[in-house]
Protein backbone atom coordinates (compact mmCIF):
# COMPACT_ATOMS: atom_id res chain seq x y z
CA UNK A 1 0.00 0.00 0.00
CA UNK A 2 3.11 2.25 0.68
CA UNK A 3 4.41 2.55 -3.09
CA UNK A 4 0.35 2.95 -4.53
CA UNK A 5 0.29 6.00 -1.86
CA UNK A 6 4.12 7.15 -3.10
CA UNK A 7 2.58 6.29 -7.00
CA UNK A 8 -0.34 8.68 -6.61
CA UNK A 9 1.83 11.39 -4.98
CA UNK A 10 4.34 11.43 -7.93
CA UNK A 11 1.34 11.10 -10.55
CA UNK A 12 -0.29 14.54 -8.58
CA UNK A 13 3.39 16.33 -8.51
CA UNK A 14 3.72 15.91 -12.18
CA UNK A 15 0.27 17.05 -13.07
CA UNK A 16 0.68 19.92 -10.97
CA UNK A 17 4.13 20.98 -12.40
CA UNK A 18 2.84 20.26 -16.44
CA UNK A 19 -0.44 22.64 -14.86
CA UNK A 20 2.42 25.58 -14.02
CA UNK A 21 4.09 25.74 -16.71
CA UNK A 22 1.48 24.99 -19.69
CA UNK A 23 4.09 26.32 -22.01
CA UNK A 24 5.23 23.02 -22.10
CA UNK A 25 1.94 21.41 -23.11
CA UNK A 26 1.04 23.77 -25.48
CA UNK A 27 4.30 23.56 -27.23
CA UNK A 28 3.69 19.90 -27.87
CA UNK A 29 0.02 20.38 -28.79
CA UNK A 30 1.25 23.14 -31.43
CA UNK A 31 3.88 21.14 -32.51
CA UNK A 32 1.40 17.65 -32.90
CA UNK A 33 -1.45 20.56 -34.77
CA UNK A 34 0.60 22.04 -37.14
CA UNK A 35 2.71 18.86 -38.06
CA UNK A 36 -0.54 17.75 -39.09
CA UNK A 37 -1.44 20.78 -40.81
CA UNK A 38 1.53 20.81 -42.82
CA UNK A 39 0.98 17.15 -44.06
CA UNK A 40 -2.73 18.38 -44.92
CA UNK A 41 -1.23 21.09 -47.21
CA UNK A 42 1.64 19.03 -48.64
CA UNK A 43 -0.55 16.15 -49.47
CA UNK A 44 -4.06 17.08 -49.95
CA UNK A 45 -5.42 13.66 -50.71
CA UNK A 46 -3.56 10.71 -49.48
CA UNK A 47 -4.38 6.29 -49.60
CA UNK A 48 -5.55 4.82 -46.54
CA UNK A 49 -2.33 3.03 -46.18
CA UNK A 50 -0.27 6.60 -46.13
CA UNK A 51 -3.18 7.88 -43.74
CA UNK A 52 -1.91 5.22 -41.48
CA UNK A 53 2.00 5.65 -41.80
CA UNK A 54 1.55 8.98 -41.37
CA UNK A 55 -0.87 9.09 -38.73
CA UNK A 56 1.56 7.00 -36.45
CA UNK A 57 5.27 8.55 -37.98
CA UNK A 58 3.66 11.73 -36.30
CA UNK A 59 2.47 10.32 -33.21
CA UNK A 60 6.26 8.87 -33.00
CA UNK A 61 7.80 11.74 -32.81
CA UNK A 62 5.22 13.57 -30.43
CA UNK A 63 5.73 10.90 -28.13
CA UNK A 64 9.14 11.21 -28.14
CA UNK A 65 9.23 14.41 -27.74
CA UNK A 66 6.69 14.71 -25.44
CA UNK A 67 8.37 11.48 -22.51
CA UNK A 68 12.50 12.97 -23.19
CA UNK A 69 11.78 15.63 -21.30
CA UNK A 70 10.39 13.04 -17.95
CA UNK A 71 14.02 12.75 -16.37
CA UNK A 72 15.93 15.15 -18.05
CA UNK A 73 14.22 18.58 -16.54
CA UNK A 74 15.13 16.71 -13.32
CA UNK A 75 18.03 18.37 -11.57
CA UNK A 76 19.96 16.02 -9.50
CA UNK A 77 18.61 17.80 -6.35
CA UNK A 78 16.03 16.91 -6.94
CA UNK A 79 16.21 13.19 -8.04
CA UNK A 80 18.34 12.88 -4.56
CA UNK A 81 15.17 14.27 -2.48
CA UNK A 82 13.42 11.48 -4.31
CA UNK A 83 15.75 8.88 -3.47
CA UNK A 84 15.66 9.56 0.04
CA UNK A 85 11.42 9.88 0.01
CA UNK A 86 10.33 7.33 -2.51
CA UNK A 87 11.19 3.71 -4.21
CA UNK A 88 12.86 3.71 -7.03
CA UNK A 89 9.63 1.16 -8.52
CA UNK A 90 7.57 3.92 -7.84
CA UNK A 91 9.11 6.80 -9.57
CA UNK A 92 9.63 4.69 -12.64
CA UNK A 93 5.81 3.19 -12.32
CA UNK A 94 4.55 6.58 -11.76
CA UNK A 95 6.93 8.40 -14.90
CA UNK A 96 5.31 5.61 -17.09
CA UNK A 97 1.03 6.14 -15.73
CA UNK A 98 1.72 9.90 -16.31
CA UNK A 99 3.35 9.87 -19.79
CA UNK A 100 0.38 7.07 -20.78
CA UNK A 101 -2.10 9.56 -19.54
CA UNK A 102 -0.31 12.50 -21.46
CA UNK A 103 0.06 10.63 -25.06
CA UNK A 104 -3.40 9.68 -24.55
CA UNK A 105 -4.40 12.59 -24.44
CA UNK A 106 -2.55 13.86 -27.11
CA UNK A 107 -3.25 10.73 -29.55
CA UNK A 108 -7.01 11.59 -28.92
CA UNK A 109 -6.18 15.20 -29.75
CA UNK A 110 -4.31 14.25 -32.79
CA UNK A 111 -6.57 11.49 -34.21
CA UNK A 112 -9.82 13.92 -33.83
CA UNK A 113 -7.87 16.69 -35.86
CA UNK A 114 -6.41 13.89 -38.13
CA UNK A 115 -9.49 13.09 -39.21
CA UNK A 116 -10.82 16.24 -40.26
CA UNK A 117 -8.74 17.40 -42.39
CA UNK A 118 -8.33 14.13 -43.86
CA UNK A 119 -10.94 11.86 -44.97
CA UNK A 120 -11.56 9.56 -42.21
CA UNK A 121 -10.93 5.50 -43.87
CA UNK A 122 -11.62 3.71 -40.78
CA UNK A 123 -13.49 0.57 -41.02
CA UNK A 124 -13.41 -0.50 -37.80
CA UNK A 125 -13.17 2.40 -35.25
CA UNK A 126 -13.16 0.35 -32.22
CA UNK A 127 -10.31 -1.44 -32.61
CA UNK A 128 -8.54 1.95 -34.12
CA UNK A 129 -8.99 3.13 -31.06
CA UNK A 130 -7.58 -0.09 -29.02
CA UNK A 131 -4.63 0.35 -31.54
CA UNK A 132 -4.09 3.99 -30.20
CA UNK A 133 -4.19 2.69 -26.33
CA UNK A 134 -1.82 0.16 -26.70
CA UNK A 135 0.39 2.37 -28.92
CA UNK A 136 0.26 5.40 -26.00
CA UNK A 137 1.18 2.58 -23.12
CA UNK A 138 3.94 0.92 -25.12
CA UNK A 139 5.35 4.55 -26.29
CA UNK A 140 5.31 5.37 -22.73
CA UNK A 141 6.86 2.54 -21.63
CA UNK A 142 9.53 1.75 -23.52
CA UNK A 143 10.38 5.95 -23.95
CA UNK A 144 10.41 6.43 -20.28
CA UNK A 145 12.81 3.24 -19.66
CA UNK A 146 14.99 4.77 -22.21
CA UNK A 147 15.10 8.42 -21.07
CA UNK A 148 15.78 7.16 -17.71
CA UNK A 149 18.94 5.51 -19.57
CA UNK A 150 19.43 8.79 -21.76
CA UNK A 151 19.08 11.37 -18.52
CA UNK A 152 22.22 9.88 -17.18
CA UNK A 153 24.39 10.85 -19.74
CA UNK A 154 25.49 14.41 -21.01
CA UNK A 155 24.02 14.75 -24.36
CA UNK A 156 20.79 12.86 -23.26
CA UNK A 157 18.90 14.21 -25.76
CA UNK A 158 20.99 12.32 -28.82
CA UNK A 159 21.40 8.88 -26.64
CA UNK A 160 17.69 8.81 -26.77
CA UNK A 161 16.73 9.42 -30.20
CA UNK A 162 19.62 6.42 -31.02
CA UNK A 163 18.61 4.15 -28.11
CA UNK A 164 14.63 4.61 -29.01
CA UNK A 165 14.82 4.07 -32.69
CA UNK A 166 16.26 0.03 -32.84
CA UNK A 167 13.54 -0.83 -29.62
CA UNK A 168 10.25 1.22 -31.45
CA UNK A 169 11.02 0.08 -34.76
CA UNK A 170 9.33 -3.38 -34.20
CA UNK A 171 7.13 -2.08 -31.91
CA UNK A 172 5.75 0.73 -34.71
CA UNK A 173 5.53 -2.38 -36.61
CA UNK A 174 2.84 -4.43 -35.05
CA UNK A 175 0.66 -1.02 -34.77
CA UNK A 176 0.78 -0.52 -38.41
CA UNK A 177 -0.02 -4.00 -39.11
CA UNK A 178 -2.74 -4.12 -36.05
CA UNK A 179 -4.21 -0.57 -37.20
CA UNK A 180 -4.44 -1.53 -41.02
CA UNK A 181 -6.72 -4.27 -40.59
CA UNK A 182 -8.80 -2.10 -37.89
CA UNK A 183 -8.48 0.28 -41.00
CA UNK A 184 -9.61 -2.74 -43.85
CA UNK A 185 -12.63 -3.48 -40.99
CA UNK A 186 -11.59 -7.32 -41.16
CA UNK A 187 -12.83 -9.24 -38.21
CA UNK A 188 -11.47 -9.16 -34.81
CA UNK A 189 -10.58 -12.57 -34.44
CA UNK A 190 -7.90 -11.59 -37.21
CA UNK A 191 -5.89 -9.17 -34.97
CA UNK A 192 -5.82 -11.07 -31.85
CA UNK A 193 -1.72 -12.14 -32.51
CA UNK A 194 -1.02 -8.14 -32.68
CA UNK A 195 -3.04 -7.27 -29.49
CA UNK A 196 -1.20 -10.19 -27.88
CA UNK A 197 2.41 -9.31 -28.97
CA UNK A 198 1.32 -5.63 -28.05
CA UNK A 199 0.01 -6.67 -24.22
CA UNK A 200 3.10 -9.42 -24.48
CA UNK A 201 5.69 -6.16 -24.94
CA UNK A 202 4.48 -3.76 -22.70
CA UNK A 203 4.39 -6.55 -19.91
CA UNK A 204 7.98 -7.24 -20.78
CA UNK A 205 8.99 -3.50 -20.76
CA UNK A 206 7.33 -2.54 -17.28
CA UNK A 207 8.77 -5.78 -15.67
CA UNK A 208 12.08 -5.07 -16.82
CA UNK A 209 11.68 -1.27 -15.82
CA UNK A 210 10.96 -2.64 -12.53
CA UNK A 211 13.71 -5.10 -12.20
CA UNK A 212 16.18 -2.37 -13.87
CA UNK A 213 16.36 0.97 -13.12
CA UNK A 214 16.65 0.38 -9.20
CA UNK A 215 20.30 -0.11 -10.06
CA UNK A 216 20.00 2.82 -13.29
CA UNK A 217 18.92 4.99 -9.81
CA UNK A 218 21.34 4.24 -7.71
CA UNK A 219 23.96 5.85 -9.84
Amino acid sequence: MEILKQIKFLIEKEIKLEWRSKYAFSSLLLYLISTIFVCYLSFRQVSPITWNVLFWIIMLFVSINAVSKGFMQEGRDRQLYYYVLTSPQAIILSKIIYHTLLLLLLTAIALLFYTLVFNNPLGDPGLYLVAALLGSISFASVLTMISGIAAKASNGGTLMAILSFPVIIPLLMVLLKLSKNAMDGLDRSMSYNEISVLVLINTMVITASLLLFPYLWRD
